[in-house]
This record gives C-alpha cells, sequence and structure tokens, in this order.
C-alpha cells in the first residue's frame, strides 16, 4: 500500500472538515498513531486536527479517554465496545466536532480465541451524536499491512461522518 493512498484520503477528510468548519481527534491503539500522522503529514491540517491520543495500554485507554475498566474487562481492548468508548472519550477529552478510534490486533502475536491477528475495531462518533461503528478482519497479512488497511479504514470513517454533519457556525470574530 502506497504512501500516497493514505496521502489521498488524508487530504479528502481535511477538506470535507475545513469546508464545514468541523475539528477532529483520533484515538489509536494498534496503528499508533498513523492516522494523525497521515492528517498531520499535510500542510494546513492544525486548522482541522485538534490531537491524537496513542492509547496502546488499557491503563492509557483508561486514564487518557475515560474507558472503563468494566468494558475492557468484559468485552477486551479489542473490542466494538472498547472502540466505541475510546471514540466518545476522545470527544469529550478533545472537545472536537469529530472522532475517530482505532483498536485491534496488528501482529505478529496478541491473538486471542476469537481474535486473530488482523481483528480490527473501528468507531466514529460526532458531538451531534452520531457513531459509526466497524469491524474488519484482515488476515495475518503481516503488522504494517494490517496498520495501513486501518488507518484507510479509519480515514473513510472520518469523511463519511464529516459528509454527514452540518457545517459549523462561524466563530466569534469570523466573517
Amino acid at each position: 500500500m502506497a504512501d500516497s493512498e493514505l496521502s489521498t484520503a488524508a487530504r479528502a477528510v481535511l477538506a470535507a472538515c475545513q469546508a464545514k468548519k468541523l475539528t477532529l481527534a483520533t484515538a489509536e491503539s494498534c496503528t499508533g498513531g498513523l492516522v494523525a500522522a497521515a492528517l498531520t503529514e499535510i500542510p494546513n491540517s492544525s486548522l482541522v486536527v485538534d490531537c491524537g491520543f496513542v492509547t496502546y495500554s488499557n491503563q492509557a485507554k483508561q486514564t487518557m479517554l475515560g474507558v472503563a475498566p468494566p468494558v475492557i474487562d468484559t468485552y477486551g481492548a479489542v473490542s466494538g465496545e472498547c472502540a466505541e468508548a475510546m471514540a466518545k472519550g476522545a470527544l469529550a477529552q478533545a472537545r472536537v466536532d469529530l472522532a475517530v478510534s482505532i483498536t485491534g490486533i496488528a501482529g505478529p502475536a496478541g491473538a486471542v480465541p476469537g481474535k486473530p491477528i488482523g481483528t480490527v475495531f473501528f468507531a466514529a462518533a460526532s458531538r451531534s451524536g452520531r457513531t459509526i461503528m466497524r469491524h474488519r478482519h484482515f488476515g495475518d497479512i503481516g503488522r504494517a499491512k494490517v496498520r495501513e488497511k486501518s488507518a484507510l479504514e479509519a480515514l473513510a470513517m472520518l469523511l463519511a461522518l464529516a459528509e454527514q454533519e452540518e457545517p459549523q457556525p462561524p466563530a466569534a470574530g469570523e466573517g
């Protein structure tokens, strides 16, 4: 997968968000900040990107994003429930319009019964109350490929969410 795919997807997200004056945050586990990096590689991304949370450990998910321990204890850190809590936690912590989260097993180790390598859960949430959830099983295609495909999926979800949102009113002092 070429970096140009990530760049193209990131540019589309930034353009859609800029057009509607939307801001965003990322909450990443298995991608380790790859989505935030793809977005911030592009000039003027600061008009849209507020912050990125890299919450690799369960403790970081709980401390930085407010994921409740029972969510992780009951469903696991690699679950739709955890992804949703991460996205909503990023919205709460960053005070942005949109947030996306990714949690999964990139490999080469870490598989557990029912969750093989390449299992990834995603959530994208908006302050207006919209939520998109996805689960993908990319297979044991290699750590880098799982991470890249996950970043592309997350960017596609952000774009879909941005396109559904209403434009934000100008900030005080703007024309």
